[in-house]
């Protein structure tokens, strides 16, 4: 499926729209046998629920799509609910998710950036681009991306994995962590895997990204081999850390996920 972002609605109504409507950062969706699926209908009025705000996204396939906020009192349709995007890995239509995270940051920046952040002036949508502006004092304000990195660290015929704090599960990933200001990528890879684990790295290669939407991050991942050092945790946000083989991986992350794609490309490397 194709999604082509866009600031500009069609002139013409559609009779099917994707909408992405939010309570919160709850998804509105209809589940069926543990699958779910996003409205797609012309109009909100349909769903008889009244947006706060909406924003439109641009295009899936030749599609309109949409996010709305609702307020915090609504309730769903008859045989629809709202649900967390974490919620919904491996129920929503893979491409039905990306639109999601992608509908839910932008959903949350436009409620966030009502105001300017500078001198407090009610802002204006840019027509010519994704962007507030203050009358007033000329800020202008993005929707906010946070770059983050993320590496898979190979010792022979292991990998590094570790239990971050904050996983609400017995899970194991690859290092992650934000892009500082001033800092290059490389740098980053360096110095989050060192704070988390005491390990340093070498030969650092680049190996895709992803978007994330948790909140706004764009997840740059990389490869890189061990140099030298023994584990030792921050104790912080990571509660274990270890090498393991492709023989005896623990619980690790979903399909979704570069942090998987990480994974699987070295179990296929490693055997």
């Amino acid at each position: 499926m194709d999604f082509r972002s866009s600031i500009i609605p069609p002139d013409i109504h559609s009779e099917k729209a994707w909408w992405c409507v939010f309570r919160g950062d709850e998804l509105l969706v209809r589940v069926t046998n543990k699958r779910a699926a996003l409205p797609c209908v012309g109009n909100m009025s349909v769903l008889h629920l009244e947006p706060v705000r909406t924003q439109y996204l641009g295009t899936l396939d030749g599609c309109p799509c949409y996010s709305a906020e609702i307020k915090p009192e609504a309730a769903p349709p008859e045989g629809m609910e709202f649900l967390g995007l974490r919620e919904l890995f491996g129920c929503l239509k893979e491409e039905l998710f990306w639109l999601a995270g992608h509908a839910v940051q932008i959903k949350n920046w436009d409620r966030n950036h009502q105001h300017c952040g500078r001198c407090g002036s009610k802002t204006v949508d840019e027509t010519k681009e994704r962007a507030k502006l203050c009358p007033s004092c000329g800020l202008k304000s993005y929707p906010r991306i946070s770059p983050a990195t993320i590496t898979a660290v190979i010792k022979s015929n292991q990998i590094l994995l570790a239990r971050a704090r904050r996983f609400p599960r017995i899970l194991y990933s690859v290092i992650a962590g934000f892009v500082e200001p001033g800092e290059t990528l490389e740098e980053c890879v360096k110095r989050e895997i060192r704070e988390e684990t005491g390990i340093e790295v070498q030969n650092i290669s680049y190996f895709g990204s992803q978007p994330w939407p948790f909140p706004n991050s764009l997840m740059i991942a990389f490869t890189a081999e061990y140099k030298s050092g023994e584990i030792h945790i921050d104790d912080s946000e990571i509660i274990d850390a270890d090498w393991f083989t492709a023989r005896n991986l623990p619980p690790i992350p979903d399909k979704i996920s570069i942090a998987r794609r990480l994974i699987d490309w070295f179990v296929s490397t490693h055997p």
